[in-house]
């Protein structure tokens, strides 16, 4: 019989040479952390094949962090991604790409990129006025006054950012409820999940300058699911009046593999309608689609339990990098800015537990493992697959 390559994938693989996600892997034999390029079940070597092909990008891609690659800007980022379209699928290139890819499973995946700064947005009207209902059951309206006017964010923590499959310790800290006459400090009793998509900067930008919605593919490389796990006993009682900290900044996972907003073409789709006027700084009225039709599922212990559809999101990428900016805030290579829990309007669309039990729990136990999935239109009917975050809950440890 015949000795089946990786380089002939099944029809309609959602890794294929439509997608062609970043990542950084190392293998059991060569603990060197080194650029791959999923393309199905294999990564590819992409420093290695880049030396066989004597492409000009062979350093940048040999380097040991995406880091590199993502300041490189626009242009680069284009041409690379069609030379490694042409190396995997071209016959002059077999012979020399295909002793380079490693089966999936035998590669262990890295945090791809040095992450620089870290910001959370609030961007699904459903999820914010789920989270209204609950805490303000009386408030005549569910949305704060400035929820339809600009982005809400907050500024994290970004070294506990961690790659997909690493394990999340329970967190400790302050909690007090309405029963108890003080605050008590122990293990959170109510932890939970956040699904969300993760956009990647690559360029910089200097600061005391802002960057226009419409340059959002000029300074974001790609997309990633993002889990922001939340400890929602800690927050209740830390954020007035100043936010998330301590509820947050334990561990925020993210995928392995970094998709390319150009591998997404075909998943651009318009925001809901607004239905408050916005600032011209923030007004997308007469801009090209700025929306991604993402399908997330959420699966805790192996059963689905949601599907949030990204495509309902109320704030864009593009509007959030715009407001994150226009104060003067500068961008460095390695920004992470996140959606914000993705929600959608039915019972099965929400992204957090929080939501899904009416914030009566339960939550999440030790041992519990989620996983986020997604997939996106691709061209010709084909469909782009996301990379998985996964976790598990381990015990705390102090």
């Amino acid at each position: 019989m015949p000795v089946h390559s990786p380089l002939d994938l099944p029809e309609g693989d959602p890794f294929g040479p439509e997608n062609l996600p970043y990542g950084v892997f190392t293998t059991p034999g060569d603990a060197r952390p080194r650029i791959g390029v999923r393309y199905g079940d294999h990564v590819l070597d992409a420093g290695a094949a880049a030396r066989a092909a004597g492409s000009p990008h062979a350093e940048l891609l040999a380097a040991p962090l995406l880091n590199p690659l993502l300041a490189a800007g626009r242009p680069v980022w284009t041409a690379v991604r069609a030379a490694v379209r042409a190396w995997l699928t071209e016959d002059a290139h077999r012979a020399a790409v295909e002793p380079l890819l490693t089966p999936l499973a035998e590669a262990e995946m890295r945090l791809p990129f040095e992450v620089a700064d870290y910001v959370d947005f609030y961007a699904s009207e459903h999820h914010a006025s789920n989270v209204g209902r609950i805490f303000r059951p009386d408030a005549p309206d569910p949305l704060t006054p400035n929820w339809k006017h600009l982005p809400i964010g907050y500024h994290g923590r970004a070294g506990t950012v961690v790659v997909s499959g690493t394990p999340v310790v329970r967190p400790s800290g302050q909690r007090k409820t309405p029963a108890d006459p003080t605050p008590v400090f122990g293990p959170s009793v109510r932890l939970d999940i956040e699904a969300e998509v993760a956009f990647v900067v690559g360029r910089p930008s200097a600061r005391g300058t802002a960057v226009e919605r419409g340059d959002l593919r000029e300074h974001v490389f790609g997309l990633c699911l993002l889990n922001d796990w939340s400890a929602r006993d800690l927050q209740a009682w830390e954020y007035v009046p100043l936010g998330p900290f301590l509820g947050k900044s334990f561990a925020t996972s993210v995928a392995a593999w970094i998709t390319p907003l150009e591998a997404l073409e075909s998943a651009r789709t318009a925001p809901p309608v607004r239905t408050h006027p916005l600032l011209p700084y923030l007004d997308d009225s007469a801009d090209r689609p700025d929306g991604f039709d993402l399908r997330i599922e959420v699966v805790i212990n192996g059963e689905t339990v949601s599907r949030p559809p990204f495509s309902a999101m109320y704030w864009t990428a593009a509007q959030q990098l715009a407001h994150l900016t226009v104060n003067g805030a500068s961008l460095r290579t390695g920004d992470v800015y996140a959606s914000g829990t993705v929600s959608g309007p039915e019972p099965d669309q929400l992204g957090c537990l929080l939501e899904l039990t009416k914030g009566k729990g339960p939550y999440l136990a030790d041992g519990d493992e989620v996983v986020l999935r997604a997939w996106a239109p691709g061209p010709h009917g084909t469909r782009i697959g996301l990379g998985e975050v996964r976790g598990q809950i381990v015990p705390t440890r102090y």
